[in-house]
């Protein structure tokens, strides 16, 4: 069966891969991520492996608007939403003690409310068609103490927290939950790991 779905963060690291999984069984992919050009790199890659497609979006995943904008018009286009992965994540690391305010405000934007925000978007969409899988990528940082990245690991405990809520609800509507919590994965995300806070 052919799914709809919806990647965020996958221009790169897990996104990519889990974009890639995706494609390969022949669902149709809109391929997610801030990064514009890298988004467009990935989805042409993918579209060409198939046998499924790809197609890109730029989405700033901190922006309610933009998220529900895009989960709208693919429910349009395609008529339903069958895979909704809230992956897009950055990482701060560091002395707690040494972290600006806007770290750990960047980061629980990102980590926490760009989730939220994929669930919130679409949730209500897979209730109505009565199916769905929502998968948020968690870490293995969201199940065991973290020294050095306090906020990195907050956030990842509040998306294991809100995915293991959330399927207990959702069974009742034929909607899925899962949250993933891979190790040290090396990703790009590795090379950012205490951005400057804007």
């Amino acid at each position: 069966m052919n799914r709809v779905a919806i990647v965020t963060g996958a221009a790169s690291g897990i996104g990519r891969a889990l974009a890639g999984a995706l494609v390969t069984r022949g669902d149709t992919v809109v391929v997610v991520d801030i990064d514009g050009a890298g988004a467009e790199r990935a989805a042409g890659e993918l579209a060409r492996r198939g046998p499924g497609t790809a197609t890109p979006a730029v989405v700033d995943v901190r922006d309610a608007g933009t998220v529900q904008a895009l989960v709208d018009q693919v429910r349009d286009r395609h008529g339903r939403l069958d895979v909704m992965v809230n992956n897009a994540g950055i990482g701060v690391g560091g002395e707690a003690s040494e972290l600006t305010l806007a770290h750990w405000e960047r980061v629980i934007d990102v980590n926490l409310r760009g989730v939220v925000h994929g669930v919130h978007a679409a949730y209500p969409v897979m209730i109505a068609q009565r199916s769905g899988h929502i998968v948020n990528t968690a870490s293995l940082a969201g199940l065991v103490p973290s020294p050095w990245l306090t906020p990195y690991a907050m956030t990842k405990h509040a998306v294991v927290g809100l995915s293991l809520s959330l399927r207990a609800e959702a069974a009742a509507h034929g909607v899925r939950v899962t949250a993933v919590c891979p190790g040290v994965v090396d990703t790009p995300m590795l090379d950012t790991t205490c951005p400057r806070p804007h």
